[in-house]
C-alpha cells in the first residue's frame, strides 16, 4: 500500500468515529508521516481525544494517554527508578514509552513538568541517572490544549511550543456535522475500527517523505515567509529557524500522502497557519490576530 492509499483509507476509517474534520485528519496524518508532534487546540468536547485514539487504532500503534493537571510531576511521564527486593535499581517506564502519546490539557501542567517534555520531544529519548533510553519508533506526541480563556490554563513556553511541528485548531462542528456526530455516537458500540497499516508502514512512509523533492523556489518561499514573520509591525517575536524545518518536513509528508513526489507552494500556504501560529507572539493592540497576520505575510510574499 502506498502512502496516498493508506491516508485515504485511514481517513475513511477515522470518519466512522468523527463527523467532518477532514482538514484536521489530514494535518494529523501529515504530522505522523513527518515524524513530528502536534498541538491540538480547542474548547473541551470537540473530539480532540477521539481523533487521536482513532488515528492510533488505524495504524496499530501503541497508545497511551496522560492527563495534564496542576499536580502532574515528571515521573508521571517518564517513569521512575526504584529498588527491588534484591536491593537493585530498576526502572519503571512511564507512558512516554509508546508510539502515540496523547497529553490531554498540556497547558494545565506545571512548568517543571512541561520541561520534562523538552528532551523527549526533541531527542526522542529519556535520561534517568545518566542513562539514555531511546523511545519507541515511530513516536509522535499529540498534546491538546484549551484556549487561554478557559480557567486554569497557562501559556506554553515558546521553547516547548517550538518543539511541535504544528498547532492544529479544532473548531466547533457545523450543524450538519453535529447531527452526523449524534448518529455516529448512537451506533458507536457497533462500529469496529479496522487496522489499516502497521507501525512499520509508518516508518517506511517517513523514509519515503525524506526523498520528496523540495524545489529551490519553494525552499526560498519558505525562508521568505519565516523571515517576514519577524518583521511585521504587530509581531513581538517571529518564528525561529525551526519553523523552516517544520515547513520542510510537513510539506514533504503532505506531498507524499497526496500522491506527489515534489512539494509545491500550495503545500506551504496550506501549512502556514499550523506551522507558524504557535511560534509567533503578536501585540494585542494589533486587533488582527495571529492568523490575520499570517494571511498578510503569505499575500505579501506571493
Amino acid at each position: 500500500m502506498d502512502a496516498r492509499d493508506a491516508y485515504l483509507k485511514v481517513k475513511e476509517e477515522m470518519k466512522k468515529h468523527i463527523a467532518g474534520k477532514e482538514e484536521t485528519i489530514e494535518l494529523l496524518f501529515t504530522t505522523v508521516v513527518a515524524n513530528g508532534h502536534a498541538l491540538l487546540e480547542g474548547v473541551p468536547g470537540v473530539a480532540k481525544t477521539t481523533m487521536s485514539k482513532a488515528l492510533a487504532d488505524c495504524i496499530q500503534a501503541d497508545f497511551k494517554r496522560i492527563q495534564g493537571s496542576p499536580d502532574l510531576v515528571p515521573s508521571d511521564i517518564i517513569g521512575e527508578a526504584y529498588l527491588d527486593s534484591q536491593n537493585e535499581t530498576q526502572f519503571k517506564k512511564g507512558p512516554i514509552f509508546t508510539n502515540i502519546l496523547l497529553v490531554d490539557e498540556l497547558n494545565r501542567s506545571p512548568p517543571k513538568t512541561m520541561a520534562a517534555f523538552l528532551e523527549t520531544l526533541e531527542e526522542r529519548m529519556v535520561t534517568v541517572g545518566g542513562v539514555n533510553m531511546p523511545l519507541m519508533k515511530p513516536f509522535t506526541a499529540l498534546a491538546t490544549q484549551n484556549p487561554l480563556r478557559i480557567e486554569g490554563t497557562e501559556q506554553l513556553p515558546k521553547v516547548l511550543a517550538d518543539r511541535f511541528v504544528m498547532k492544529i485548531d479544532v473548531d466547533y462542528p457545523s450543524m450538519e456535522e453535529e447531527v452526523s456526530m449524534l448518529r455516529i455516537k448512537e451506533a458507536e458500540e457497533k462500529v469496529l475500527t479496522n487496522k489499516i497499516i502497521a507501525t512499520n508502514d509508518v516508518l517506511d512512509f517517513q523514509a519515503q517523505a525524506k526523498g520528496v523533492k523540495l524545489p529551490d523556489d519553494v525552499a526560498r518561499f519558505i525562508a521568505q515567509i519565516v523571515a517576514e514573520s519577524r518583521k511585521d509591525l504587530h509581531v513581538v517575536m517571529g518564528a525561529s529557524p525551526r519553523a523552516d524545518i517544520a515547513f520542510m518536513q510537513c510539506s514533504k509528508a503532505r506531498a507524499l500522502i497526496n500522491g506527489r513526489n515534489e512539494v509545491t507552494k500550495d503545500d506551504i500556504r496550506f501549512l502556514a497557519k499550523p506551522v507558524l501560529s504557535h511560534r509567533m507572539t503578536v501585540r494585542s493592540t494589533g486587533g488582527i490576530g495571529v492568523h490575520g497576520i499570517i494571511d498578510g505575510i503569505i499575500a505579501s510574499v506571493a
